[in-house]
């Protein structure tokens, strides 16, 4: 019987020192070293890949915003986010595309109807979008809906509206685009992209300085 028990407190407190260390070692050690090196290594990103304007943080380079006026690139649609009362800016509770299928008459419509708008909003005097110039990411929301980026197709397609509402010339905008278009990752993955609130801070401080 001594021995039953004797036995059963040495299982227990062997149990219980190997409880101890172990979350010693991946409760507290481990994360405190991983935290450690990315802070080192890779700080930004570590951090939320933020983006600063004027000593402010304004946003993630990783996240899409909504709510841009027509001054500014407006980003991809975000038709499959839900909504609150609380988050008015992003009108965000949920990340997710829209699960309509290719045949949906509900998708279809969304699509006419961004594209009349996408036409409607980008067209000024001297310059006309025709309906089959919008590219697809102008019409339709990414997989998560938050996708901070567009095609430089569409950023391109914006030029001219981005110029005259911010009394800059064509050219001056389109450099601005060319400037933050980014290449495939690695040369073969993904498409070129722009990043629209890189892209918008850089519009801000052309539009101050003119």
């Amino acid at each position: 019987m001594n021995n039953s028990v004797s036995n059963t407190g040495r299982l227990l407190w062997a149990g219980l020192r190997a409880l101890l260390v172990l979350t010693l070692v991946t409760g507290v050690i481990y994360p405190l070293a991983v935290t450690g090196v990315a802070q080192a290594l890779f700080h930004h990103k570590a951090n939320g890949s933020e983006v600063t304007y004027d000593g402010k943080v304004v946003g993630s380079s990783l996240i899409g915003q909504q709510g841009y006026s027509l001054d500014y690139f407006q980003p991809r649609p975000a038709n499959g986010l839900g909504e609150n009362s609380v988050n008015t800016q992003y009108k965000l509770i949920l990340s997710g595309a829209t699960n309509l299928s290719a045949d949906s008459k509900a998708l279809v419509q969304q699509v006419e109807d961004a594209k009349a708008k996408v036409v409607k909003d980008n067209s000024v005097p001297g310059y006309t979008v025709r309906p089959s110039e919008v590219p697809a990411d102008a019409v339709t929301s990414s997989a998560s809906g938050l996708d901070p980026d567009i095609s430089p197709q569409y950023a391109d397609l914006q030029v001219h509206r981005v110029a005259e509402k911010n009394g800059l010339t064509v050219a001056q905008v389109q450099k601005l685009v060319d400037a933050h278009t980014e290449s495939r990752t690695l040369g073969f993955i993904g498409e070129p992209r722009v990043n629209v609130l890189e892209l918008n801070i850089a519009l801000k401080a052309l539009a101050a300085k003119s």
